[in-house]
């Protein structure tokens, strides 16, 4: 820790005291410091393993493009570390989601989904200054952009299940391939690589977004499909009320139709979403899979938490509906059948700020959402 000061009181030309640890990963620790002048700043310090010096990098040109995140103050890539402005104690949404007020959630949730779309939107045509500030900070390392990692999920895919003893539907393989190309060039815009509750601040000026570790160019439905199951890749999953789901997928399309105005067809928005769907099912699958043996929480310490098993049964189930996809959808019923149909766990309930909801209310349609059919 004192070396972590002192690089970044270097880096700042001021002294640093009073570092308060806020809990960073196995990638990085992060600290709140006081500055000799009274504030305090945020310091992010990486280690010097391959996928920390990823996650340096991703960080470091991310918040440099300055389209999103907390305000850039330094970076030293030779710690390598960032120092950045604090944006204080503000409820993440996941505080909301797991707290008692509906209103605050369904807000948050809102505010979340214009803010992606925003950023979405706003970013399209900045993909080369982002690659510009990558070689900046290169620590040669790829990209996690550039990693086939849909591709790398599916062959997992197809090894479990016949680890498993289930039989792979005819033409699965191909599908798959075919649902990888989700992950392609069509319809790109940035995202912060980790779009979960816990990484969104609802500040008194709006929605913050923090952990840029991941930062790349991706296909917007990858990141609209967070809207839909929910948050695809995280550990806070509940359900949604009736139509909320719809509304926030809703608010985040409104913003990148203007960008991408081929996103106002139903047709094409539908099919694109169905298919981020099959890529995030994949994923938690190839995850987790091995892992339910024996259940447990999907956060080490937050609480409330779903399980692993009620996780991927619920992902199942949604995905077992994707009929365009026959074989891949028969698959998600054999799993249910086959793995899930002896799992003695409750089904995956709905948030806790939701469950003194009352009646569900009928769902909005945006006026500024064009759509078609």
């Amino acid at each position: 820790m004192e070396s972590i000061l002192r690089a970044a009181g270097k880096l700042l030309d001021v002294e640093l005291s009073g570092p308060v640890d806020l809990g960073g990963s196995s990638r990085s620790t992060v600290v709140r410091c006081e500055t000799a002048g009274g504030g305090t700043v945020i310091v992010k310090a990486f280690g010097n393993e391959p996928d920390s010096l990823r996650c340096f990098t991703a960080e470091a040109a991310a918040l440099s493009l300055g389209i999103a995140g907390p305000k850039l103050l330094g970076v030293d890539p030779e710690a390598p570390l960032l120092v950045m402005e604090d944006l204080g104690n503000a409820p993440t949404l996941a505080d909301v989601l797991l707290g008692s007020d509906p209103k605050a959630a369904e807000s948050g949730l809102l505010a979340w989904a214009r803010g992606l779309g925003r950023l979405a939107a706003e970013s399209v045509h900045r993909r080369a200054d982002l690659t510009r500030l990558r070689s900046q900070y290169d620590k040669g390392m790829a990209p996690w952009g550039d990693e086939p990692w849909i591709a790398q999920r599916a062959t997992e895919l197809l090894a479990q299940l016949e680890g498993a003893g289930i039989d792979a539907p005819p033409g699965l393989a191909e599908e798959l391939a075919g649902i990888g190309t989700a992950g392609g060039e069509e319809y790109p815009a940035f995202t912060p690589g980790d779009t979960c509750p816990d990484n969104n601040l609802l500040t008194s000026e709006g929605l913050r977004l923090i952990d840029f570790e991941a930062a790349s160019y991706q296909s917007v439905f990858l990141t609209a499909a967070y809207c839909r199951m929910p948050f695809s890749s995280c550990w806070c999953v509940f359900t949604l009320p009736a139509g909320l789901a719809a509304e926030i997928e809703q608010a985040y399309r409104a913003e990148v139709v203007g960008v991408y105005p081929a996103l106002a067809e139903d047709e094409v928005w539908q099919a694109g979403m169905r298919q981020a769907v099959a890529v995030w099912t994949v994923d938690a699958t190839a995850r987790m899979l091995p892992r339910t043996a024996e259940d447990g929480p999907l956060h080490r310490t937050r609480r409330p938490v779903p399980t692993r098993r009620q996780l991927l049964r619920h992902r199942w189930e949604m995905a077992s509906t994707l009929e365009e996809f026959p074989a891949f959808a028969e698959t998600m019923r054999l799993l249910l059948r086959e793995i899930a149909g002896s799992w003695d766990v409750a089904r995956l309930p709905g948030y806790p700020a939701f469950e003194n909801r009352g009646p569900s209310r009928p769902l909005r349609t945006p006026t500024d959402v064009p759509t078609s059919g």
